[in-house]
C-alpha cells in the first residue's frame, strides 16, 4: 500500500469513526430529552423508558432534529413552550456528548 493508500484509509476510518460518535451522541440526547419530557408529563420508570424509547425513534423520520422537536413539543401541549424544549435540547446535547466521550470504546 502507498503512503496515500494509507492516509486515505485513515481518513476514511476516522470519519466512520466521527459519524458513529455524533449517531450516540444525538441518540442519547434524544433519550434524554425523553425522560425528562416523560418527568413533565408524570410518567416514570417503564412508562418514561418507553416514551424515551419513542422519542429516540423518532428522529428517524427526517434528516435533523425537527421530527424530535415536533413530537416532544406536541406531547407536551402547554406544558412546555418551544424555547423551552429547544433549549433542553441544546443543554442535553452537551450533557449527552460528555456522556459518550467519557465511556470507554
Amino acid at each position: 500500500m502507498s503512503v496515500f493508500d494509507d492516509r486515505q484509509d485513515a481518513f476514511e476510518k476516522k470519519f466512520a469513526h466521527d459519524a458513529e460518535l455524533q449517531f450516540k451522541v444525538q441518540a442519547r440526547r434524544n433519550k434524554l430529552l425523553g425522560l425528562w419530557a416523560a418527568g413533565l408529563l408524570g410518567k416514570s420508570g417503564a412508562e418514561a423508558d418507553k416514551y424515551a424509547a419513542d422519542v429516540v425513534k423518532s428522529d428517524f423520520e427526517e434528516a435533523g432534529d425537527e421530527d424530535v422537536f415536533r413530537k416532544v413539543f406536541g406531547d407536551l401541549g402547554p406544558v412546555a413552550d418551544e424555547p423551552t424544549i429547544r433549549g433542553k435540547m441544546d443543554t442535553l446535547m452537551a450533557e449527552a456528548r460528555a456522556q459518550v466521550m467519557s465511556e470507554p470504546d
